[in-house]
């Protein structure tokens, strides 16, 4: 037994590592950082667990799945490891806790959000430790071309350098090898370092059938029929579409339950709970569903709608069969389906007269400056991570220099009279202090300070006033509570010429739209595949393989063409309805594009805040009409 194994068999009771792991985490023990590929449900969480309670300092998990952390930690703290997770859940009295051991350096391992790196607090404190390893779940997130590109992500990378970490672990189980390549170079990762187990499952069986949407169900009810219970889980796009379909079975007597992000949050967990303990429990849920559940028995995977890529189905299809036994992936393919994704991936590309605005606006706030990106959503009617998505181009493209979020209001709670605390200090720490509280709202139990204007009126930076407020926390003399994120910038050069500028941002936003839509076309031309569906698949990720010799195709059952009939179209009652609406002139949507996503069921902050739904019914009236037509008529009725 080699001397990790042993390790292996002494905290978490396992003989051996599966495919990957070892590789995965002798390199890190080598002080080199690494990119793990591993399917879903591979073991990837292990490579950084292990490496936690063997290197000196603490290792920090970044994943966007509250759902996980919890499950790890509890299987983590079953085996004795000094693990935590810090998110908006803990009480104030296990917040303390957590801080106090990471002070103290009885913590090893340390779960954290994506967004939790926005808090300067945590910043402020983390900063201080030895960080041994960082790893980041999801790291797909950070390519720009990745099929779930999250800005907060390339914040990661940054935060590597501040904060001196000595290795990074970056590991995800969708990853196109150009996608790999971004992740390799945004962590310094070597191409050698690169563990990638591969892609295939031989007990999942995958299964494409092709139908009408008015089919669909029956279609569905009949598969679910034919074959022996489990659970199973049934992935929808729509939110009524899992009601709807979650009713038709159990009206048919296959009990389903629906789940969303429309549902209350204790509903949500109850019905997971619940599948979780059952062994033939169906659920019909859209993505909001899944993600973090480890559950190892799912037999049955059904695509009732089409994902939005390869990368979304091999994902989702990866839940199922996690114990080794044979398990059903069947998707349902209607073309109708592709104009459902295709809108929304329209819908998100903003028009170019406000990429425009929105560039100049920025640009022109002077060298050193601050923005709320919920104010600058509401101001130029971007969803967030529009916004979010054109900071990080103008970082990218050298324009911007981030100098980090903070909160621009503190209030905090005394847990004992100012003239104790002042009395801890000494005389150039109390005056200090004395000019802070002097400068605080009382309110019935909160103090508020506007962080930035003390720091005017006192001529003291902002930072020194945060850290004496969080030192005070940290000792436990107040309790704080922070509000009005802010994101500091500051400003490197401007363009030369604005305009040909922001037509290469507009540009950047139309590939991206083409992308998204060329992702959805490869979900089509995989239920055209005559030969194996599998083979396709994995080809589709860089792996190379023989024939599987169990999906459909390579049992004989040969593709059903997908319907392919025009889409409807707009007729003269629905321009007249169209023009009544445009009459009303609503502010939210007076350009075309802000009423053609209205139209095709899209929300955007103008519209929520107005709430426009209420004022009209037409809102996702046109949801099964492609975004592209819908525009024209608009355009046309706009413009004669």
């Amino acid at each position: 037994m080699t001397e990790l194994q042993q390790h292996l068999k002494e905290h978490f009771g396992f003989d051996q590592f599966r495919d990957g792991q070892k590789a995965a985490i002798s390199r890190l023990m080598d002080n080199k950082s690494v990119l793990a590929i591993f399917p879903t449900g591979g073991g990837k969480s292990l490579c950084y667990q292990l490496p936690a309670l063997l290197l000196d300092g603490l290792t920090v998990v970044i994943s966007p799945l509250i759902a996980l952390m919890k499950d790890q930690l509890d299987f983590l703290i079953s085996k004795g490891a000094p693990a935590a997770r810090l998110d908006s859940t803990l009480t104030k009295e296990e917040n303390r806790k957590l801080f106090d051991d990471l002070y103290t350096g009885k913590l090893k391992l340390l779960y954290i959000s994506p967004e939790r790196l926005g808090n300067e607090r945590f910043i402020h404190a983390i900063s201080k430790q030895k960080i041994a390893l960082l790893a980041i779940d999801e790291a797909h997130c950070i390519s720009e071309w990745g099929h779930n590109f999250r800005p907060d992500y390339l914040k990661i990378a940054q935060l590597v350098k501040q904060l001196n970490v000595e290795r990074v672990l970056a590991l995800t189980a969708t990853a196109t090898p150009a996608v790999a390549k971004d992740v390799r170079a945004a962590f310094d990762i070597a191409a050698e370092d690169e563990v990638h187990t591969g892609f295939y499952r031989p007990n999942l069986e995958l299964n494409v059938l092709s139908t009408q949407a008015k089919d669909r169900n029956a279609l569905l009810l009949e598969q679910m029929r034919s074959r022996p219970p489990g659970a199973t889980i049934i992935y929808v796009t729509l939110q009524r579409t899992a009601e709807d379909v979650a009713d038709y079975l159990t009206q048919n007597g296959q009990e389903a339950t629906a789940y969303h992000a429309g549902l209350k949050p204790d509903d949500r967990t109850a019905i997971q709970d619940q599948f979780m303990k059952s062994p033939q429990a169906v659920i019909v849920a859209t993505i909001a569903f899944g993600m973090g559940v480890d559950k190892a028995d799912i037999r049955y995977v059904y695509h009732y709608n089409l994902p939005k890529g390869l990368e979304s189905y091999s994902q989702e299809i990866g839940r199922a069969g996690r114990d080794g036994k044979p398990s059903v992936c069947e998707m349902l393919v209607s073309t109708e389906d592709s104009i459902t994704l295709e809108n929304f991936s329209y819908g998100d590309t903003p028009e170019e007269k406000v990429v425009d605005a929105f560039t100049r606006h920025i640009l022109d706030l002077g060298e050193q400056f601050d923005i709320s990106e919920y104010e600058l959503s509401n101001r130029f009617d971007l969803r967030p991570l529009v916004v979010k998505t054109l900071l990080t181009y103008l970082e990218l493209e050298g324009y911007l220099l981030s100098t980090g979020p903070f909160y621009s209001e503190y209030k905090f709670q005394p847990n004992r009279s100012s003239a104790e605390i002042l009395a801890r200090l000494n005389s150039e720490e109390a005056a200090f202090l004395k000019n802070i509280f002097r400068n605080a709202k009382k309110g019935k139990i909160w103090f508020t300070l506007d962080t930035l204007k003390v720091s005017e009126t006192i001529d003291q930076p902002r930072d020194k006033i945060v850290r004496a407020l969080s030192e005070l926390e940290e000792k436990g003399e107040m309790t704080l509570k922070v509000a009005g994120v802010r994101q500091g910038y500051r400003r490197l050069r401007i363009p030369e010429a604005i305009g040909p500028f922001t037509k290469t941002l507009n540009d950047r936003f139309q590939n991206r739209e083409d992308n998204d839509i060329q992702r959805i076309q490869q979900v089509l031309n995989l239920a055209k595949q005559k030969s194996c569906i599998t083979r396709y698949l994995l080809n589709y990720f860089g792996e190379e393989r023989d024939d599987c010799g169990h999906c459909n195709r390579c049992l004989g059952i040969p593709p059903t063409p997908p319907d392919d009939a025009l889409p409807p179209s707009l007729g003269s009652g629905d321009r007249t309805a169209i023009q009544k609406l445009i009459a009303e002139r609503y502010s939210s949507i007076e350009t075309p594009r802000q009423l053609t996503r209205f139209l095709c069921g899209i929300n955007s902050p103008a519209t929520t805040r107005a709430r426009l739904r209420k004022e009209t019914n037409l809102f996702g009236a046109y949801d099964s009409i492609p975004f592209k037509t819908v525009l024209k008529t608009v355009q046309e009725i706009i413009n004669p």
